[in-house]
């Protein structure tokens, strides 16, 4: 997947040191990339957007 052009967000709840966190970008057309805040050139994994949305929903309602 080509990932260009993808602006990659924080959690709102990482701390400001960087933390162990994951990078969301969700601004490309029909792909989420998710990566490791921490190697942001190393390999990041896709999801369909309505898989992705599924997934943080079930998580929101266990937290």
């Amino acid at each position: 997947m080509d990932l260009t052009g993808a602006r990659w967000r924080k959690s709102s709840r990482s701390n400001s040191t960087g933390g162990d966190c994951v990078e969301v970008a969700d601004n490309l057309p029909g792909i989420v990339g998710v990566r490791d805040s921490k190697n942001p050139t190393g390999p990041a994994l896709t999801f369909d957007p309505s898989a992705w949305q599924a997934f943080v929903a079930r998580v929101a309602r266990r937290a």
